[in-house]
């Protein structure tokens, strides 16, 4: 009988077809939390340069441009400066010397009937050439002008001439000019002379010349001279004293 009911007994039998089972393993989501709660970041890209990029050209040729052209100034410079130098020591040139010698006024009267104020001086000035190599040509278009403080009392110019080398040449220069409110300024002046002793005078002179350098001749250039000087009085037909006079030069292109 038991050999009868081994027989009949059923043995579970595995089912070849059913996967296999997996060891169970950790959660992808942790506990006490849920899919909600995961946070999205955006995808990260990395980016390269190309493989064939240059760098662009246009900077370059610009920096090439303003190194020529400095480059180009610099030696110009230098060319210049080195001419300049040599002439220099040729011809050693020098300044130019003025000064005023003497004033003649020939008139200086109030017009009673509209209170204007005519004057006329004659001015001497010497003008010197110191340089032994350097002539000067004065050109036309030369301005003179006589002044007391802010006031023009006459005016003139200086004729047109050559002074050679080392040369010493004197001239004597008319003024003319009329005064709207003669009154106002001989009150002044009076005033001026009785306070001090004397009077300041100023002149003023503009004057175009050009250089020579042995046979060179140079471009035009201009030139201003301004003196001070203090005379005793100023009246007509007097002998006039000049007590100090100084002279200034600058030259101007």
């Amino acid at each position: 009988m038991s050999s009868m009911a081994d027989q009949q007994r059923i043995h579970p039998v595995p089912d070849v077809e059913a996967p296999p089972q997996t060891s169970p393993t950790v959660p992808l989501v942790p506990q006490g939390t849920s899919k909600s709660d995961d946070q999205s970041y955006p995808p990260f890209h990395r980016t390269y340069p190309p493989m064939n990029s240059k760098p662009p050209k246009k900077r370059s040729r610009c920096c090439k441009c303003l190194c020529w052209t400095l480059s180009l100034l610099l030696l110009l410079i230098l060319i210049l400066g080195f001419t300049v130098g040599i002439l220099f020591l040729v011809f050693r040139p020098k300044l130019p010397k003025y000064s005023i010698d003497r004033l003649q006024i020939s008139q200086f009267d109030l017009n009673s009937m509209d209170s204007t104020l005519a004057a006329t001086f004659n001015v001497t000035i010497t003008a010197r050439n110191p340089n032994e190599k350097i002539g000067i040509y004065y050109e036309g278009g030369s301005h003179l002008s006589a002044w007391y403080t802010e006031t023009k009392l006459c005016q003139g110019s200086m004729p047109k001439f050559y002074q050679g080398h080392r040369n010493t040449t004197v001239l004597v220069l008319p003024l003319s000019g009329q005064i709207q409110n003669g009154t106002g300024l001989i009150m002044a002046v009076q005033e001026q002379q009785q306070r001090t002793g004397n009077i300041p005078l100023r002149l003023r002179v503009s004057q175009p010349v050009r250089v020579k350098l042995g046979k060179l001749k140079l471009m035009k250039v201009k030139f201003s001279v301004r003196c001070g000087l203090v005379v005793d009085a100023l009246s007509a037909n007097n002998a006039i004293t000049i007590q100090s006079s100084s002279c200034k030069f600058r030259l101007s292109l």
